[in-house]
């Protein structure tokens, strides 16, 4: 868990890695790869297929993030990936429409009325199985 110099717990490195499960790897990869690409992952680790638990682990180093077909799929799950830029937001949205994702919130400023702070700009797409991914930039 990493500490500001004032001392502050930063959450967001408290999640080591995550992942969802998916009813097909390969077209699942197609997305992933393409709308996770831009932001910045890439596939760094494969389980074999055909046993029942192939997978895909997206990261820099290391998964952070993993599609698999060992969990349960379909379940609608919600996971917000984050981008350095509302650019990176904008391609996100756009890569992973392409790759066969669908619209469910294009690019932009999300509302405070709504609850979300002030500067959020995020888009969201669903996956081939249904899941609800974003990429959010918070930097107003």
């Amino acid at each position: 868990m990493g500490q500001s110099p004032a001392g502050e717990v930063h959450l967001a490195e408290m999640i080591d890695h995550t992942g969802i499960g998916v009813a097909d790897v390969a077209r699942s990869a197609v997305f992933y790869d393409a709308a996770l690409g831009v932001l910045g992952l890439r596939r760094v680790m494969e389980l074999p297929e055909g046993d029942g638990s192939d997978g895909i682990g997206y990261g820099i180093d290391f998964p952070v993030f993993w599609i698999d077909r060992f969990h349960p799929h379909s379940v609608k799950q919600h996971t917000a990936f984050a981008a350095r830029s509302r650019a990176e937001v904008d391609a996100f949205h756009a890569a992973a429409v392409k790759a066969g994702g669908t619209d469910n919130g294009p690019p932009g400023l999300r509302g405070t009325a709504q609850g979300y702070p002030r500067g959020y700009y995020a888009a969201f797409v669903l996956d081939p199985d249904g899941n609800n991914m974003e990429a959010v930039y918070r930097g107003g």
